[in-house]
């Protein structure tokens, strides 16, 4: 199967969930270890409302500098400016590691379970068997999609501490929970609209990768190289069509506690204030960072697989 972690190895033994489980663990936990930086630029982007591009380069830099690191903007030191990109990474380690567990290892049981309930069966009857199987793919990436807004307040923190830190001034997380209580869940609705297309895309650019591009028809046969290509397909395919939304998820989750404000609202203020061109703002760092770190937990993920079953880290389960 081409879009998810694998459930065979390549000598046919079945991949237990609980090393799918572990190794999208591993996976997530190098990924923010390494990425943080580049996801904290992509939001500070996002959540920026004033022009950019001065008068000069000179100006334009030094407006660059402050978007981007903030307080350190003007510290000489380097190392300084590169801490400065590393805010709420206990939130972020937290969030990720989470979020790959959840979707690298859930979407091959919804899968499943789609197959077994007959579902995947109807897909193959309507859309052929190559088509019915993207699908399945698809569909089942897509449900563990709208089903990750379970993790949105983890989230919201993350990019409170990336992009407006005085909202967590002297507020301890459950100080604020006990506050917010639901208010944690601010842009569920625009998190869904987003991660539906976009695992959606993931999920079905990456078995389509496989299966038609690379006519690997069974994704445990499929090589590092090619699962690292399929990946780097899917990936940029869901963050394309999901930065707009992702914009307006930031805008909604950067504001203070208490500071309540619709998508809609976030929609006609950026059309009155930026234009439509704003909706693409952060694409660029995101396609250069968030392509390979998607890929990067893909391709570890299917890594980790193999070497902890190859090491015989969990017991193979015989084939169902």
């Amino acid at each position: 199967m081409g879009g998810s972690g694998p459930t065979k190895t390549k000598d046919g033994k079945s991949v237990p969930k609980s090393v799918s489980a572990s190794a999208a663990f591993c996976a997530g936990f190098l990924e923010i270890t390494i990425f943080h930086p580049f996801d904290t630029i992509g939001k500070r982007l996002m959540s920026n409302e004033r022009p950019i591009k001065g008068a000069n380069n000179a100006e334009t830099m030094k407006n660059i500098n402050k978007v981007l690191f903030k307080k350190e903007a003007e510290n000489p030191s380097l190392l300084r400016r590169i801490q400065s990109l590393y805010p709420g990474l206990v939130y972020g380690m937290m969030y990720k590691v989470l979020q790959r567990v959840y979707k690298f290892a859930g979407q091959p049981i919804v899968r499943d379970a789609m197959n077994k309930n007959g579902v995947g069966q109807k897909m193959r009857d309507n859309f052929g068997q190559k088509g019915g199987k993207l699908m399945t793919e698809s569909v089942a990436g897509m449900m563990i999609g709208i089903g990750e807004i379970v993790l949105l307040p983890l989230d919201r923190l993350k990019i409170l501490s990336q992009t407006n830190e005085g909202a967590l001034k002297n507020k301890s997380i459950f100080q604020i929970i006990a506050s917010e209580r639901m208010g944690m869940y601010a842009g569920a609705g625009v998190t869904a609209m987003r991660n539906a297309p976009g695992s959606f895309c993931l999920f079905g650019g990456t078995a389509f990768t496989k299966d038609v591009i690379f006519r690997v028809s069974d994704g445990s046969q499929a090589t590092v190289l090619q699962n690292f290509a399929a990946s780097i397909v899917g990936s940029c395919l869901s963050i394309g069509c999901t930065n707009p939304m992702d914009v307006v998820k930031t805008r909604i989750q950067n504001k203070n506690f208490g500071d309540k404000v619709t998508s809609g609202q976030v929609v006609r203020s950026i059309m009155r204030e930026e234009g439509a061109g704003a909706f693409f703002k952060g694409l660029t760092p995101k396609i250069t960072a968030s392509a390979p770190k998607l890929v990067f937990a893909y391709t570890a993920t299917e890594f980790f697989v193999t070497k902890f079953m190859k090491v015989g880290a969990v017991p193979s389960q015989p084939t169902a």
